[in-house]
């Protein structure tokens, strides 16, 4: 507070002996009409201040050594109570020589906006000028990029555009706390925790939230190889770069973390009385049995490549810590068409309109051999099959081409067509063979059994 009381102008601002202060934590003075006035102001870190803390304020208001008029000032990161507010009040209504004013939590995120102060909502905010590394040192800011389009059918890197850049850096803190807790009933101890615990938090001004494992790990492992914040010097690297501010203290961020501490450790238990009844138990530590061994605040850069390629644009986003890197959002792994993602898939690039789709909506363009995809593909039947072109005048130059094939090169437009119509083809010459093989078969049986057949002959009378 001292120092954001000079920065709003005023004089001669220091901190009262802690010895005995009597309610005074800063002294300053300000000049108003040509008269120099002292100003004796109390600082709460509490949720609430109450009425007492006021009355305090003003005797000792009264009782400092001042040559000249005097008044007071009350600070708080939390919020008064009405009827300090209402004490406060009374006290300007009635011309009080010694007046005190009150700020709470909210005007102290005014004044921060004002002097340019790393406050936030009354509450002074985790500092932190470490980072983890946004790029590997040893290749481009853009090579994840490049490895990313690598498995992509029918393009080339060298063909690739330069992605934009951008760096976020978003603040986590790294939570180690170990929980010890025993559990006992008349038949001893039934449930024993002895646990430590290790996990990363996102800390921006939302409500906290606990990081993904793969990237609690990322945090974790590179806490040891962090670099300076220098926003500056990333400004160079990056095309945008944008640092996130912490959202709450680190007291708050402590309690929060014992919170769920106690949450994740409470369980039932069951177990057998000695009576041979089976009991359930809830088993919930206190929150004295938490403990809080560090919490570690660092940013994590989030990076951003954007790259443009004809009518697309695909995003690609990771968590980043130098070579090591947690996707956040991978567009290029995606089909434009169905919107199937997923790096076990084969994707192909379309030079036509600069699609990268799935193996089901890739094509062969007809006249050029190439990958075409069926989202910018012109079609056409041949052959009772259908064609893909890059245009419309592809189609053209196809079909003059298609009118002045021998027929037997038509039919091969389509080759399964092409194909049964042979196994068709043979088949009824097969049949045709079996048949008159049959009919030829059944004749010679015929005969065969008329030649055997003995001529009786009639008795003459």
């Amino acid at each position: 507070m001292e120092d954001v009381f000079r920065n709003l102008g005023y004089e001669n601002v220091r901190q009262a002996d802690r010895t005995a202060d009597e309610g005074r934590d800063v002294i300053m003075e300000e000049v108003v009409d040509g008269t120099r006035r002292a100003i004796i102001v109390e600082c709460k870190h509490t949720d609430t201040v109450g009425r007492p803390v006021v009355q305090k304020l003003h005797s000792a208001i009264a009782t400092f050594d001042f040559d000249g008029p005097k008044r007071g000032m009350v600070v708080t990161t939390g919020r008064f109570t009405n009827p300090a507010q209402e004490y406060a009040d009374r006290l300007q209504q009635n011309d009080d020589p010694h007046p005190i004013e009150l700020l709470d939590g909210e005007d102290l995120r005014e004044i921060a906006a004002e002097i340019g102060l790393n406050l936030y909502n009354g509450r002074i905010e985790i500092l932190c000028d470490k980072t983890l590394r946004p790029s590997d040192p040893a290749a481009d800011v853009d090579a994840p990029v490049a490895e990313a389009f690598r498995d992509i059918g029918n393009i080339e890197a060298a063909d690739l555009p330069t992605p934009r850049s951008e760096a976020a850096f978003r603040p986590v803190v790294a939570v180690t706390a170990d929980t010890n807790a025993v559990f006992e009933t008349s038949v001893g101890v039934i449930h024993r925790i002895n646990e430590r615990t290790r996990f990363v938090v996102h800390a921006e001004r939302w409500q906290p939230q606990v990081a993904a494992d793969d990237v609690a790990m990322l945090v974790t492992e590179n806490l040891h190889a962090t670099v300076e914040l220098n926003i500056d010097s990333f400004a160079e690297v990056f095309d945008d770069v944008e640092e996130h501010r912490y959202g709450q203290t680190q007291t708050e961020y402590k309690e929060w973390a014992v919170d769920r501490l106690q949450d994740h450790h409470t369980t039932t238990v069951t177990y057998t009385g000695d009576n041979n009844v089976t009991y359930n138990k809830t088993c919930e530590p206190n929150r004295s049995d938490i403990s809080v061994q560090s919490i570690e605040p660092v940013y994590l850069p989030e990076i951003r490549h954007t790259t443009d390629i004809q009518e697309y644009t695909y995003p690609y986003e990771y968590y980043a810590a130098g070579p090591s890197r947690v996707t956040a959002e991978d567009g290029i792994h995606r089909c434009v068409q169905c919107d199937m993602n997923g790096v076990e898939e084969t994707y192909t690039y379309c030079s036509n309109c600069g699609a990268i789709a799935c193996s089901s909506h890739i094509k062969t363009e007809r006249l050029e051999g190439e990958p075409v995809c069926t989202g910018c593909a012109v079609t056409e039947r041949f052959a009772l099959k259908t064609k893909y072109f890059y245009d419309d005048q592809n189609l053209e130059a196809f079909r003059e081409e298609y009118a002045e094939m021998p027929l037997h090169e038509k039919a091969m437009e389509n080759k399964w067509l092409a194909g049964g119509s042979v196994v068709a083809t043979l088949l009824f010459a097969v049949g045709l063979l079996v048949i008159g093989g049959i009919i030829w078969a059944d004749s010679v049986f015929t005969l065969a059994q008329r030649s055997a057949t003995p001529v009786r002959r009639g008795r003459h009378r």
